[in-house]
């Protein structure tokens, strides 16, 4: 027992020497790599950066014939540390667990990589260090997230509130799914005037949740309207044809470089949202749209412009 409690609180390369069952295996180390972000499920680590440490071990296949002093033979320490950089920079994440299984699952697509610990530990959440550790082996890393280049580009399509009201409202979406592309809806505020907050965290909460509101009104008159909220589910939806509006607080308020724009802003928002995903057209029924659309934009008066 206390062997196991000694290698419980011992460093990743030292589990993972100790857990070795099969042919030796080469390993590559990162100890105590230290970022400051934000990360956290608890709203007094929202806004707000703490220091993160990581430390990485990856057993790596044994190189045949000489090195021959090649960088590109062997697991560069650099692709750790990108590893690490690029799932800090894909999204503002709640949980250590999530941010070490996509490290790990990042790290096991390099060809050489065969299993990997990782250790991700907050320094300032109270007296001692708080974290988590994973072990990963390739052959569970078959499930891996899409990659982009199999992710769809859907069609986004703002509504204005006169638009929403219309009566053709079914039609036009008739017309949309008959289109080639996944189709998301984004709404903006009610037209009805919403609570006023001294605090901007609080009044940016909401004006998104009164985006939110409005977006289930829109499902209400369109059985085929599903309201969602996570990109998990926003992919599932593009690849299983599924009409989906965009609820946009979670995305929003987890991204890492969030819109610049006032939340109340419903068309700019959408904008930016269209940016993220990628889309191939932005549509724009019934407002006239931001001049830095990051997508291709339409604007059209009203929807029976569609047909």
């Amino acid at each position: 027992m206390s062997n196991e409690v000694r290698l419980a609180f011992a460093h990743p390369q030292e589990r993972a020497e100790e857990s070795s069952d099969h042919a030796p295996l080469d390993r590559i180390s990162l100890r105590d790599h230290i970022a400051e972000i934000e990360i956290g499920a608890f709203q007094a680590e929202r806004g707000t950066t703490q220091r993160i440490c990581f430390n990485v071990v990856v057993e790596v296949q044994p190189l045949t014939g000489d090195v021959d002093d090649d960088v590109d033979r062997i697991l560069s320490y650099d692709r750790v540390t990108e590893a690490i950089a690029h799932e800090l920079g894909a999204e503002r994440l709640n949980l250590l667990e999530t941010l070490a299984e996509r490290i790990a699952e990042r790290i096991l697509l390099e060809p050489q990589a065969i299993r990997v610990f990782v250790r991700i530990e907050k320094l300032d959440r109270g007296p001692g260090a708080l974290g988590v550790e994973i072990v990963r082996a390739r052959r569970e890393s078959s499930a891996r997230r899409p990659l982009p280049d199999d992710i769809p580009h859907p069609r986004v399509v703002y509504l204005s509130n006169a638009a929403m009201a219309d009566p053709d409202l079914g039609k036009m979406i008739d017309k949309l799914v008959a289109s080639d592309a996944p189709l998301i809806f984004c709404v903006g505020v009610p037209d009805q005037a919403g609570p006023i907050a001294g605090a901007p965290l609080a009044q940016r909460r909401i004006d998104l949740l009164a985006i939110e509101q409005n977006g289930w009104v829109l499902a209400g008159l369109d059985r085929r309207c599903v309201v969602v909220e996570t990109r998990t589910e926003l992919d599932w939806a593009m690849k299983n044809g599924q009409i989906c509006v965009w609820a946009p607080s979670k995305i929003v308020l987890d991204a890492v470089d969030g819109p610049v724009t006032q939340h109340s802003e419903g068309v700019a928002l959408a904008a930016w949202f269209s940016g993220l995903l990628g889309a191939c057209e932005m549509l724009v029924i019934g407002e006239t749209p931001p001049g830095d659309v990051p997508v291709p934009v339409r604007a059209l008066t009203k929807g029976a412009e569609l047909f």
